[in-house]
Order: structure tokens, then sequence, then C-alpha cells
């Protein structure tokens, strides 16, 4: 398992009103290309972000699923990218402060190559794209304007 952690300068529920829309997982998480569709329950627990993964024309279509949703507080996802494989990724967001947020992302392969091949390398890497995956979330919450609109 690979984790990053980092402080988000906003309340808990800010950092999670960014995680409950779907449509923006694109602009946060590395990897992601295209968003498909969004389950209208997202994130309850079984809703699913319709994504594609990769760069064309090697793009692959998939999805995310919400396995645990505690507002405010935790998601647990399962981020699918067949034929790559299978992650879990758990966000847990932790207030520091009326203002401050301290946001951990843990990753782990759960199927497939990604699972088969887990070494450090492959750890190492996901570090490295779970550090800019939190820096683009911390960009997206810290900037964008909230109450989020269409």
């Amino acid at each position: 398992m690979t984790e990053v952690r980092g402080q988000v300068r906003a309340d808990a529920d800010r950092v999670f009103a960014e995680l409950a829309d779907g449509w923006a997982y694109v602009g946060w998480v590395v990897g992601a290309s295209h968003i498909r569709d969004v389950d209208a329950t997202w994130p309850a627990v079984g809703s699913k972000i319709h994504h594609k993964v990769g760069v064309w024309p090697a793009d692959v279509a998939d999805f995310t699923e919400s396995l645990t949703c505690e507002p405010g507080r935790r998601l647990l996802l399962r981020a699918r990218g067949w034929p790559l494989g299978e992650a879990l990724v758990e966000i847990v967001l932790e207030p520091v402060g009326p203002s401050l947020t301290e946001v951990a992302i843990r990753e782990a392969p759960s199927a497939g190559p990604g699972l088969w091949l887990d070494n450090p390398v492959l750890r190492l890497l996901l570090r490295l794209r779970n550090r800019e995956t939190l820096r683009r979330l911390t960009d997206r919450v810290e900037h964008r304007a909230f109450p989020l609109s269409a």
C-alpha cells in the first residue's frame, strides 16, 4: 500500500464536495482521461463513475465504484482499468482546524497485473502519481468557487 498526505486550506466538507462531484474526477485523478457517465447517486455505496483511463488511442473504458462513503470523512473506491487491473483507493479527511484538512490518499493494487507485479518500483510510481493527484485536488478545492455550480 502507498500513502500520500497533504493539507488543504478548506474544511473537510468542502474537500468532500469536490470528491462528490463525479464529473470533476478527471480534473484531479491522474490517469483518468474522460468521464463517460456518473451515476446519479455518486458517491453513495455501489454507485459508479464510468470513465476512460490512459491516452487515446490506447485509452480503456472502465469504472470506479464507491465501496464506502462517509461524507466529510472517508471514501473507499475500487478503481478499475482493465486490462491493467484494479486498485483499492482510500481517501481520508481529517480536520486540522476550521479551514484546514489533512487529506490522506492510500492505494493498493487489488486484482490483475498490478497486483501480480506489486513491488517497490510500482509503489514508488503510485506514490508519485498520487502526490500529483493530491496536488490537483488541493488546487481545485482551494481555487474553485464553492458552492460548486454547473
